[in-house]
């Protein structure tokens, strides 16, 4: 019971990894005028991922000093990310699996 629990941890945490990365190509696009928030879509896209992202960031970007136009606080948060799902969760289910549960 405990491994298929988990293997959706690690599958929730992968896919918050997309959602980081996809903030920060769309911020990226936003900041290029590649496309603007005067469309509806994108802005909703836009406002729907800060409501996901922001609460994480928010206590790393309390602790960093402030770097300007820099926002280095998603790369720390993909960094923890990383090192929970492919190294803490990975050898716990393996652990797990080889004490045979």
């Amino acid at each position: 019971m405990l491994i298929p629990l988990l293997q959706i941890v690690q599958l929730l945490l992968t896919v918050f990894t997309f959602v980081i990365v996809a903030q920060a190509i769309l911020s990226w696009l936003i900041v290029f005028n590649v496309i603007n928030t005067y469309n509806e879509f994108v802005r909703s896209l836009w406002n729907g991922l800060k409501v996901v992202t922001e609460p994480v960031y928010r206590p790393i970007r309390k602790i960093l000093p402030d770097f300007g136009a820099l926002d280095i606080s998603p790369l720390i948060v993909l960094l923890v990310l990383y090192i929970l799902n492919n190294i803490v969760i990975a050898n716990a289910i393996r652990s797990l699996m080889r004490a045979g549960y």
